[in-house]
Order: structure tokens, then C-alpha cells, then sequence
């Protein structure tokens, strides 16, 4: 079974980088390139020499990292659905299907992550001294696991969404609940906050407050140029500028994605539980 799983996971990932080269997949890149380059020149100037303006810019890039994450991948399974349905009659094995669809998301992924992170360093630069690793290495995980998150996200979405035009339907709500439950827009409390820990939004915006320690107080108001004596309120626990809160925010935003990975393999099985050929 294991080597039909690997067998199969090769053969998908093929057909998936045939299809991406017939549907002209190097969009996604200038995509990613458009949307983070603009991002990083419209908040890029402002960032690091001031607590909202690098708050905001934080926000900015942890939109654009969702944002191109699930737009990456909402409409790649729901297309496919009589395919599969077919194909798993035929002897299928629906995790290799998914397996080749993570691994082929991770790798455009990857590339997007380092245009969003170059645009962000390019525009933003801030400090090379990180918590863990270097301050760019670390901005760049970051990147990386909000975009693959996001993006497993999307094919949750894809695997249940009846066709493409259902799946562009969700869309539009899945993003504004994660801008909303960020923290950034809204103070949450009570039920929001708890949902907000399922949002990849607050944890993307955690890990980034964390490594730039926006609680820092040398980092001043953008008040005080006109009322100088106005003094930050307590330190907001979720930017401390700690390992462990680093690590913390990295380990959800994985557990998150893995889960929508694992998933997305339950809907498609439950999908077509009743079609496997005996």
C-alpha cells in the first residue's frame, strides 16, 4: 500500500505540473510579485520607525500572504470533482491525490514567499537580529507558513465546494473573517477571541509582532509627534518578543494548515464513499 501511495503521489504531481504549464501557472508568480511589491511601496517607507505604521504594514503583508495562499489553490480540486469520481472508482487512493496537491502548492509557495519576503526587505528592510535565526530567515517562515497555511486552506474549500463559481462564492467571507479575527482592525474578547485563535490572520500578526517586539517601548507612537508625552498602554502578550512565542505562533499556523490538509482527504473520501468499485 505504501508503495502505491508513493507510485500514485508521483503520478499526480506530474499531472499537475503538466496541467500548470498548459494553464500558464507562471501567473500565480507575477501575481504574488504585483500584489507584494505594491504592498511593500505603498507601507514599506513608514515601517519600523513608528508602532502603527509597522503594526499596519505587518497587517498589509500578512493580508497579501493569505490572500495569494487561497487564491493559489480555492478552485484546484472543485474543477476536478468527475475526475475523481472516476478515478476512484478505478482504485484511487484519495490521500496520494491530496498528498500530490500539498506538495505541488508548497513549491509555488515557496517561490511567492521569497518575492513577498524580498518586497517586504526591499521596501520595509528592519533588523537582521531575529529571536531564533536571522530577522530576514525568520520574516521569510513566517511568509512561508501563512502562504502554504492559506493555501491549504483553499483546497479545504476546493475539496467541498460543488464547482469553481461555489468555491469563488466562499472566498470573499473566508478572508474577511480572517481580516476581521486578526486583532489589528478590532479589539476582540470573549467568543471572537477564541475564534480569532483559529484565524491564520492573528497568529501570522503574532509571529510578526514577535520578531520585530512591537512591545518595544524605544518603538514610539505615531502620537507623539504631536503630543509627545501620550506613553504606550501594557505590553499586548501575543508581540512578545520571545522564542517560545515565535515558535508558539509557527507551531499553530502548521497545525492549522495540517488540519485542513487532513480535511480536505476526509471530504473527498466522504465525498465518494459510495463509488469505489468492489
Amino acid at each position: 500500500m505504501r508503495r502505491e501511495y508513493l507510485l500514485q503521489t508521483g503520478v499526480y504531481f506530474r499531472k499537475l505540473h503538466r496541467i500548470a504549464l498548459q494553464e500558464h501557472y507562471w501567473k500565480f508568480i507575477i501575481f504574488a510579485f504585483v500584489i507584494s511589491f505594491t504592498v511593500g511601496a505603498v507601507v514599506g517607507g513608514d515601517m519600523f520607525t513608528n508602532y502603527e505604521s509597522t503594526k499596519s504594514g505587518f497587517f498589509s503583508f500578512t493580508s497579501a500572504a493569505i490572500w495569494i495562499g487561497i487564491f493559489n489553490s480555492i478552485q484546484s480540486i472543485c474543477r476536478e470533482h468527475d475526475i475523481i469520481r472516476s478515478e476512484y472508482r478505478s482504485g484511487m487512493l484519495l490521500s496520494a491525490y491530496i498528498t500530490a496537491h500539498a506538495l505541488w502548492q508548497l513549491l509555488i509557495c515557496l517561490i511567492q514567499s521569497g518575492i513577498i519576503a524580498a518586497a517586504g526587505m526591499l521596501f520595509a528592510g528592519g533588523g537582521t537580529e531575529g529571536l531564533i535565526l536571522p530577522a530576514p530567515a525568520e520574516y521569510f517562515i513566517t511568509v512561508l507558513l501563512l502562504c502554504c497555511g492559506s493555501d491549504m486552506l483553499g483546497l479545504m474549500i476546493s475539496s467541498a465546494a460543488s464547482d469553481a463559481t461555489a468555491a469563488m462564492t466562499v472566498m470573499p467571507f473566508v478572508l474577511i473573517l480572517q481580516l476581521i479575527m486578526s486583532g489589528v482592525l478590532f479589539d476582540l474578547s470573549g467568543w471572537s477571541e477564541a475564534v480569532s485563535c483559529l484565524t491564520f490572520s492573528k497568529w501570522g500578526m503574532c509571529a510578526f509582532g514577535s520578531i520585530a517586539d512591537l512591545n518595544d517601548p524605544a518603538l514610539p507612537l505615531r502620537l507623539n509627534e504631536a503630543f509627545p508625552n501620550v506613553v504606550r498602554l501594557e505590553p499586548e502578550k501575543c508581540y512578545e518578543h520571545t522564542p517560545a512565542n515565535l515558535l508558539t505562533a509557527w507551531s499553530v499556523i502548521a497545525a492549522i494548515g495540517l488540519f485542513c490538509i487532513v480535511a480536505s482527504g476526509i471530504i473527498l473520501r466522504l465525498k465518494n464513499r459510495s463509488r469505489r468499485r468492489i
